[in-house]
């Protein structure tokens, strides 16, 4: 089996294709070649298998069409223009995450050979006039270009998957923290940052009100329901290929609080709580509570406690 992954120098990307080396197999199948795909060539993770990384820029149909030549078996689709830039500078998201993700589909229904389709969606897709607890048929209704951007792309990735051109599962994922690295222009970048820089002895500003409630996974269990995707039949989807992955909802202070429980008072010292009205404005149109019931039908993983998410980040990716 020969697997893409877009996006496979981000966070996610390598952290899925460790996950992948790991395991060796999709559905029973040896996994046999993976490519690692980026708009900069990214170091290619060590496995018993071949690994390559490739520059790709996806918004360029050509450099798209060139990464399916080798028809890949089995396509993890992460790459993205985040949400705050996807709203400030709309030509670009469009160019990424409209265009791009239909350059990625265009060309695995060219491959020919049904591939299977990881997209990774966003709980952005909800918003405006709809219940405060989300469900499974909740409708979708995005209230940033980025949240629309994916939830078109969405829509197409279930309309490819029925006319049998791919096999298609979209996952809306809760914010990811604690994110390693350094703040990105998401809008929920904040969501990782008032916890890794604290923990790394540096100050970090929270921009929205600490009552305000995030929806979120740790990027372990986000990883594991990543692999996990590929695995349920198609049949078992249903006619729409698209849910929302299991989390947690805590508010700011809550999460806080676990962060002292787990490490001690000095990190949470080190927020300061300055609003910041774009942010806020985005990060309000966000829901944050979910039934995702057909998800754990279907096996995908959920957090239990934020304290799990910062120990597993001291362990993971804390900066030594």
């Amino acid at each position: 089996m020969r697997v893409l992954i877009t996006g496979g120098g981000g966070f996610l990307g390598v952290k899925l294709a460790k996950a992948l080396a790991k395991k060796g197999e999709i559905r029973g199948r040896e996994i046999t070649h993976m490519t690692q795909a980026d708009l900069f060539a990214p170091e290619p993770v060590k496995a018993d298998f071949e690994v390559e990384g490739v520059a790709l820029d996806i918004g360029d149909r050509a450099s798209v069409d060139a990464a399916f030549a080798a028809k890949p078996d089995a396509v993890f689709h992460l790459a993205a223009v985040v949400s705050g830039q996807a709203e400030a500078e709309f030509d670009i998201g469009l160019r990424v995450n409209l265009h791009g993700t239909l350059n990625i589909l265009e060309a695995a229904r060219h491959a020919g050979n049904q591939p299977i389709v990881v997209f990774t969606s966003s709980v952005a897709v909800y918003g405006g006039e709809i219940p405060d607890v989300i469900d499974d048929f909740t409708i979708l209704n995005p209230q940033t270009s980025y949240g629309a951007q994916k939830a078109a792309t969405e829509m197409m990735l279930t309309d490819y998957s029925r006319k049998g051109f791919i096999d298609g599962r979209g996952l809306r994922l809760p914010t990811v923290t604690v994110r390693p690295g350094k703040p990105n222009a998401a809008a929920s970048s904040f969501m990782s940052s008032i916890f890794r820089e604290p923990l790394q002895g540096e100050s970090a500003n929270c921009p929205v009100s600490e009552d305000y409630p995030i929806w979120f996974s740790a990027p372990r269990t986000v990883v594991a329901n990543l692999v996990h995707a590929a695995e349920p039949p198609a049949e078992a989807w249903g006619e729409n290929r698209c849910l929302a992955l299991p989390g947690l909802t805590n508010t700011v202070r809550e999460m806080v609080e676990a962060m002292t429980n787990v490490a001690g008072s000095n990190a949470a010292g080190l927020i300061t709580w300055n609003p910041d009205p774009f942010v806020q404005k985005i990060c309000d149109g966000w829901r944050a509570h979910l039934k995702p019931e057909k998800a754990l039908r279907l096996g995908f993983h959920q957090d239990k406690s934020f304290e799990d998410n910062i120990r597993w980040f001291i362990e993971d990716d804390i900066r030594r």
